[in-house]
């Protein structure tokens, strides 16, 4: 087997038979990281640098409190805010949930639990896990999935890792309890890996329809330019049909009024055009596994 796959569905992906004959299944992420970022508090050898405001900051062997605070509007106002625009328009939403995040805001996963929002994994910590041992990954993956099942009432069926190492894969699919891994950015549709010893659903991520490029020296610098960004991405895929639209979410990056509007005005424009199947990530992979199990 191929270390690596650079054909995939090649010049004819499949037809995914979207629920209702939609043209294109649309899943939008927020991720819950706020609380478990790279902190002296948890243990870490220095502070958070990466996804902020403060595009290129340094990490700090210190509390660095600027980077805390902003951090903490995520979970404070962000988050809220983008509740507000998915509860209000009946939207669902995935949730990658970080699971130190998770417990540390039990009002933020009964609002989601409420909404019968999805809430996946996001791994035990929001940190980078390159370098990370494959021992202490594993254990990590293991003790995310008993946080998690303790903080929520029920394990999560959905990982994605987000910074990973080169053994995450393998070690999501050795747990064997997870009905897909959100852990690529190779594709428009969901397909099966069996490059770790079996067949995992992967469900593919997106880290350009991403407000992540928002905070990025390579990005965009206002919400118009995220809108348009969006859109464009939606009516593209609309138009080639049978495709999925990933769209990732911060409460302390698309939480902030200006790109929550923007985030809104997409949100309308998605509702109108008609043709999109909105759904969360769990319910695209059972799809998925019904349609082309593996």
């Amino acid at each position: 087997m191929p270390a690596r796959d650079l054909v995939g569905y090649g010049q004819t992906p499949p037809d995914p038979r979207w629920p209702g004959g939609a043209r294109i299944a649309v899943q939008f992420v927020i991720n819950y990281e706020e609380g478990a970022e790279n902190s002296v508090l948890n243990g870490d050898a220095g502070s958070e640098a990466f996804l902020s405001e403060m595009v290129g900051a340094a990490s700090h062997p210190a509390r660095a409190m600027a980077m805390e605070s902003l951090y903490e509007y995520g979970s404070r106002a962000g988050f809220w805010r983008l509740h507000r625009l998915f509860t209000a328009r009946g939207l669902p939403v995935t949730v990658f949930g970080v699971a130190q995040a998770l417990e540390s805001n039990p009002q933020a996963v009964a609002a989601m639990q409420a909404a019968a929002w999805e809430i996946a994994s996001h791994g035990l910590r929001w940190i980078d896990y390159q370098t990370v041992p494959e021992d202490v990954e594993r254990a990590h993956i293991a003790e995310a999935i008993a946080l998690h099942t303790r903080v929520t009432g029920s394990r999560p069926l959905g990982w994605y890792q987000g910074r990973t190492s080169p053994n995450t894969a393998r070690l999501v699919a050795e747990e064997g309890g997870f009905l897909y891994d959100a852990d690529s950015y190779a594709d428009d549709l969901p397909y099966w890996d069996r490059r770790n010893g079996g067949a995992q659903l992967i469900v593919p991520y997106s880290l350009d329809a991403n407000d992540m490029k928002m905070v990025a020296l390579n990005g965009f610098t206002e919400g118009e330019q995220f809108f348009r960004y969006l859109r464009d991405t939606f009516d593209q895929l609309r138009q080639e049909g049978g495709r999925m639209m990933s769209v990732g979410l911060h409460g302390r990056v698309a939480g902030r009024p200006a790109r929550a509007a923007a985030l809104a005005r997409f949100l309308d424009h998605v509702l109108a055009s008609g043709g999109a199947w909105v759904a969360r990530r769990i319910d695209i992979a059972r799809h998925w596994r019904e349609v082309h199990p593996a």
